[in-house]
């Protein structure tokens, strides 16, 4: 066999792994985030000052937010389970240091620092959560892409056949969910002012780049004979066209439907599609071809998986929107997101039962055919791994409390109550120290250029994959070659925040 077919067999006919070590893996990134954000806290109370070394900034960030992230997919996926236990043991441990330390400083009480957090307020002008989302998918899907041509890459943990719930597979769709959750038709506060499809001319100009960068890659990709899985989008078809015609058709949509009523067409539309499938020879046409022997002759026919799961992506993004709306609402008491906190994971638990429903009379999870199981699967787990960033976020508010003046970025910043104002009105007075944002973190340099990261990252995988044989690599090499790859792709993102660059023209 050619190197061509090698690596195409290397990723094909793979079944996925279970939800339980899905679920593992996802506990990691929040945990993550809390080691740094207590690392920070602890260095300022050791020192009185942020740590204000670009340099160390970005080390700090590499070695605890992104390289545990590699350990874990690669060496150490044999013992997933125990990572999230192992991690939060040593955040116990920083918390207890602090406390302690705080302890020797101060004498306002435990239970005065309590009684301050559940009074406090939340800056309402961002979500860090949503952001840091959006960036760890961003972060995870780019260690992935080139992880799995590498033998150290647990064959589970790449994209299923045609059933089965691989990482890679929820990745997918996890990236149709945060995209949902920052889109226009979430963020614009009014629609007296505007006219209806004003959003859906907007997203007609917006979505060019990803159709560009669609056929860019098809171009490259066909004019050097890289290796592809073509029952994953196609023969022609890829990521990109899926995601520009997925935003387009939403913002159809929702120029008709209220927006309020996302949820509702979400549902009707994954349950139409998984009826057809169902009932009719869709199902087969998918898995098949026209003829029955997996025949690519023709553009729908060709790439029948990329065009046919839009449906599925397409219910996804709308049921997202409804979360977006959910989480925009004015909710910034941290009470408030406690209780948003607990309605998140009780939905996600309602939805794992749907799923136990509907793969056992419907049909397993396809992330080929992005049926209803699908659907429901993406929703429910990025539901709850959205919960534990927002739980890990009041954690990290809670620890600013208890270390006044010390500042973790891309984390809320709580405000206390105006005392001069005879009206109940909140002051937006940090307790952190001023000037928190414009802290150098690796998260905010990610954010500022996504798509250019994602990018990258596709351009980098394929650079690697022309010039090394992946697949007979060894561990050390393996994890040289991941190291590089993904600190090159932070650097240059940091580099760009450094320097104020954002490279969005559209």
């Amino acid at each position: 066999m050619s190197q061509k077919h090698l690596k195409e067999a290397f990723v094909s006919n793979l079944t996925g792994t279970s939800l339980l070590e899905i679920s593992a893996g996802l506990a990691l990134p929040p945990l993550c985030l809390l080691c740094r954000g207590l690392l920070l806290s602890l260095h300022y109370l050791h020192y009185g000052k942020p740590l204000s070394s670009r340099k160390y900034s970005l080390l700090l960030d590499f070695l605890v937010l992104v390289s545990p992230l590699l350990f874990s997919c690669t060496v150490l996926a044999p013992i997933i389970f125990f990572m999230p236990a192992i991690i939060a043991a040593f955040c116990a441990g920083i918390f207890s240091k602090i406390y302690s330390r705080r302890k020797q400083k101060t004498r306002v009480s435990f239970r005065q620092v309590v009684r301050e957090f559940q009074e406090a307020s939340l800056d309402p002008d961002s979500i860090p959560a949503i952001t840091v989302f959006r960036v760890y998918i961003n972060v995870l899907t780019s260690i992935s892409i080139l992880a799995v041509d590498f033998p150290q890459y647990p064959r589970r943990y790449a994209k299923a056949e045609t059933y089965g719930t691989g990482v890679m597979d929820l990745g997918v769709g996890a990236f149709i969910f945060g995209n949902a959750l920052v889109c226009p038709e979430v963020r614009q506060k009014s629609d007296v002012t505007q006219p209806k499809f004003s959003s859906l001319a907007r997203q007609f100009f917006s979505v060019w780049p990803l159709i560009v960068l669609g056929v860019g890659r098809l171009l490259s990709v066909k004019s050097i004979e890289y290796h592809e899985h073509t029952s994953e989008y196609g023969v022609h078809w890829n990521f990109f066209f899926t995601l520009a015609v997925v935003r387009l058709a939403a913002s159809l949509l929702l120029a008709v439907f209220p927006k309020n009523k996302s949820w509702l067409v979400a549902v009707t539309l994954a349950a139409l599609y998984q009826l057809a499938l169902n009932t009719t020879s869709l199902k087969t046409f998918i898995l098949r071809g026209s003829n029955g022997r997996d025949t690519r002759d023709g553009f729908v026919n060709a790439n029948r998986e990329g065009l046919l799961s839009l449906f599925g992506y397409l219910a996804v993004y709308m049921a997202s929107v409804q979360v977006g709306l959910c989480l925009l609402k004015c909710r910034n008491s941290v009470k408030g997101w406690m209780e948003a906190v607990c309605f998140s994971l009780l939905t996600s638990l309602v939805l794992f039962a749907f799923l136990h429903a509907a793969q056992a009379h419907a049909d397993p999870v396809s992330r080929r055919m992005a049926n209803l199981s699908y659907c429901i699967w993406v929703l429910a787990h990025c539901l709850t791994f959205f919960s534990c960033f927002v739980v890990t976020d009041l954690t990290l508010v809670f620890t600013k409390l208890l270390v006044k003046g010390s500042s973790v970025p891309c984390c809320w910043n709580a405000v206390k109550p105006s005392n001069t104002s005879k009206k109940p009105q909140r002051e937006a007075v940090p307790v952190g120290r001023e000037g928190e944002l414009s802290q150098a973190c690796l998260i905010s340099a990610i954010n500022k250029n996504q798509l250019l990261f994602f990018l990258l990252a596709n351009v980098m995988t394929g650079t690697v994959n022309i010039l090394i044989d992946t697949i007979h690599s060894k561990t050390a090499f393996t994890l040289c070659i991941l190291h590089l790859y993904m600190f090159f792709n932070c650097l240059i993102m940091y580099i760009l925040h450094a320097k104020k660059i954002v490279l969005k023209f559209w």
